[in-house]
């Protein structure tokens, strides 16, 4: 998943919007941009089938388990996202890492399983780095707040109540362990406007 503004900076505080956050925020560096490449030939894109199948949970807290953690969280900063699920780089795992502001530490969360959210919603433009590397945006109905109880890589157990930005981030991620992608959730027009452009274009290659 990714954040912005309407003025491509990324604002970390309440943001309803979730698409690229750096982009074309007029970032030249050509390390970081190197970086953000490499990063984003790692995540599988639309229509990879890993990105339409369930995820299976995790029961093995290995040594395994914490470095994919690790690699997805790097993968996920590099790409200057704010969230990440497994099957994006084609494991069918039940982990996602997020990290909702750049205050915040990187969460990685293990088997999630919501056990609260609230009947509030709101409507927020988001994007994935799994749809045209981000370049895909949709207004996406979601609850304001919700809990979800989870494991570390570890094998600890932890919860998290969250709500805004850090509510919606989890609500894309968990989506990502079932196979649904945000244009499953966008209006008719939206969703024939992206899958115009996701559509290879004739004469197109890789």
């Amino acid at each position: 998943m990714t954040e912005t503004t309407d003025t491509g900076e990324r604002d970390d505080i309440g943001a309803a919007d979730l698409v690229e956050n750096d982009a074309d925020s007029g970032s030249t560096d050509p390390e970081q941009e190197a970086r953000r490449g490499y990063a984003l030939a790692q995540v599988r894109q639309y229509p990879d089938t890993a990105l339409r199948m369930k995820a299976r949970e995790i029961d093995q807290f290995d040594d395994a388990l914490a470095t994919l953690a690790e690699r997805m969280t790097t993968i996920m900063a590099d790409a200057r996202g704010v969230g990440l699920a497994a099957p994006q780089v084609g494991v069918l795992q039940r982990l996602l890492v997020y990290q909702a502001s750049s205050e915040a530490e990187a969460i990685a969360l293990v088997n999630p399983v919501v056990v609260e959210k609230s009947e509030e919603v709101e409507v927020g433009e988001e994007g994935c780095l799994s749809l045209g590397r981000a370049t895909i945006n949709v207004d996406i109905e979601r609850g304001v707040s919700l809990t979800v109880k989870a494991k570390t890589p570890s094998g600890e157990p932890l919860e998290v109540e969250a709500t805004g930005l850090e509510a919606r981030v989890l609500q894309h991620e968990l989506d990502h362990l079932d196979g649904i992608l945000i244009i499953d959730h966008a209006t008719p027009e939206q969703r024939r406007d992206a899958m115009a452009k996701l559509r290879p274009r004739p004469g197109s290659q890789g």
